[in-house]
């Protein structure tokens, strides 16, 4: 069989990992971020490809007697989900330079650098497996370096929280095992055994099992996402997790939720999807208000940004379930900005906890008068998570509630109350954390502002945010199809815009 393009791009990063595992010393990390480079630049050739009309999907039978295929594909979504997980994996590397080294400032090991690489391509081959089961292998796969990354470098309750991650995650995936295993019977049953998106798709699922089957899929994409009640595992992995390992996951990781949400849920079970709208848009805008309450009251950084994202995350699903091609597009949207901005929030509050030797709020004040630069770039992440006018986030989040308000007025009004939760939480840590007088133990502790390397962490996240910000049309045009495509398969159609007067 000839390696296509998309095999190549999910492949590589793995191989890298393993060549890596066998290198001792900086020369692992170095490599490391080698392969994650050329995994970028590979990556873009194939968007460009895939820009110019190239078929670029690939299938092969796997396991005949099941209707297995080695299915990849490529479409909007999957591309920015790919090309976000190609920027933010170099970006980990390079912030995560120094994990490993012990404390005469050796290289002892490159196992973290290898996690990382070994993550991103199973994390690729989640986001363009276009046959269920083989879905399904590699959302279970990435569980398996995710939870060493945690439980290997982190606080001293590293290990509980890894626990915790992989008991919550697994019986998510077990629950979603049997909707896997009931769809494929059911294809089965027609005489042509099938595991691909496309002919399930077509399937007649019996209206008493589409429900049952649908609910699997769905208690495994809440979980991942995360959202209230199912969201208790997060908070505690971004505590005692390294910033990078936080942002690997919430980032990347925690966005197959809605991806699936979106190609699976509503693929695969659309009469299910428009009888689970009613509780799914309430859901999410309990995880929405619930998420920003909690982040203002917390007092440790990283347990902060994780309840940020809770919230983030309901915006999300309100942008799905509100079935609308405006709010869909903005929900694909956020998904990618949101993968840079809580990218850049864990990586420079990192920057500032790692100085400081504490992540607790109160323990720290004052570091714009001993690191400016540094609680500047805090300061414009912070921004783009509230969702400024002029970052990305900005465009995703006006998008999502303007097309949830179409049909969902009254709940599009309670999720607008995350912009100004989002105003408060944001600024009122800005203000205890970056303003006022440092105490001496500041000033001792944080002694020196954000080095070049560091500084370099945050450009490319910037940069995205900012660039998508005052020109998301190339990303908008991408997502476009997919979203009129999704509610055309479920079934609805955008609401017809009410003009008063128009009858008289």
């Amino acid at each position: 069989m000839v390696i296509g393009w998309l095999t190549a791009l999910a492949l590589l990063p793995m191989l890298g990992a393993v060549a890596v595992a066998l290198v001792k010393g900086p020369t692992g990390r170095l490599l490391g971020m080698g392969v994650a480079l050329a995994t970028l630049a590979l990556g873009v050739v194939v968007a460009v490809r895939y820009g110019q009309g190239a078929d670029l999907a690939e299938q092969v039978m796997w396991v005949r007697p099941f209707g297995a295929y080695y299915a990849l594909g490529l479409d909007g979504m999957a591309l920015l989900m790919v090309l976000m997980t190609l920027v933010i994996v170099p970006v980990v590397l390079l912030a995560e330079w120094r994990t490993g080294e012990d404390q005469t400032g050796r290289w002892q090991s490159s196992t973290y650098v290898a996690l990382v690489l070994a993550l991103e391509s199973l994390a690729l081959y989640v986001f363009l497996a276009t046959d269920v089961l083989l879905f399904y292998l590699f959302f279970e796969a990435t569980l398996i370096p995710m939870y060493f990354l945690i439980g290997g470098w982190g606080g001293v309750k590293r290990g509980a929280a890894a626990v915790k991650f992989l008991l919550y995650s697994l019986a998510g995936g077990l629950v979603m095992l049997f909707s896997v295993v009931g769809v494929g019977v059911l294809q089965a049953q027609t005489g042509s055994p099938s595991y691909l998106l496309a002919d399930l798709m077509k399937l007649d699922i019996p209206a008493n099992l589409e429900p049952w089957l649908f609910a699997g899929f769905l208690v495994a994409f809440i979980v991942k996402a995360p959202m209230v009640p199912v969201h208790t595992w997060l908070p505690d992995v971004a505590e005692q997790a390294t910033p990078g390992s936080s942002t690997l996951l919430v980032g990347v990781l925690d966005k197959i939720g809605t991806f699936g949400m979106l190609r699976f849920c509503l693929g695969l079970f659309p009469e299910a999807s428009r009888m689970a709208t009613p509780f799914m848009i309430v859901l999410a805008v309990i995880s929405i208000l619930y998420g920003a309450i909690a982040a203002i009251g917390q007092r440790d950084l990283m347990r902060f940004v994780s309840f940020t994202s809770v919230s983030h995350f309901g915006v999300m699903v309100l942008g799905i379930f509100a079935l609308t091609s405006q709010s869909i597009t903005g929900s694909v949207f956020y998904m990618l900005n949101h993968g840079f901005s809580t990218a850049a929030m864990f990586l420079v509050l990192g920057f500032l906890v790692k100085r400081r030797g504490s992540a607790l709020i109160p323990d720290t004040r004052g570091v714009f008068q001993v690191a400016p630069v540094l609680a500047g770039l805090s300061l414009v992440a912070g921004l783009s998570s509230l969702a400024l006018p002029g970052m990305s986030s900005f465009v995703s989040e006006f998008l999502v509630l303007a097309g949830t308000w179409q049909r969902y007025p009254v709940h599009a009004a309670f999720g607008t109350l995350a912009t100004v939760l989002a105003a408060l939480y944001v600024l009122y840590v800005y203000q205890r954390v970056m303003t006022g007088q440092p105490t001496d133990e500041v000033r001792r502790t944080v002694d020196r502002d954000l080095d070049g390397r560091e500084r370099l962490v945050m450009v490319p996240l910037i940069a995205v945010l900012l660039v998508l910000g005052f020109f998301p049309k190339p990303a908008l045009d991408a997502i476009a199809p997919l979203a009129k495509a999704t509610i055309s398969h479920v079934g609805v159609a955008d609401p017809t815009p009410a003009v008063k007067g128009a009858n008289r």
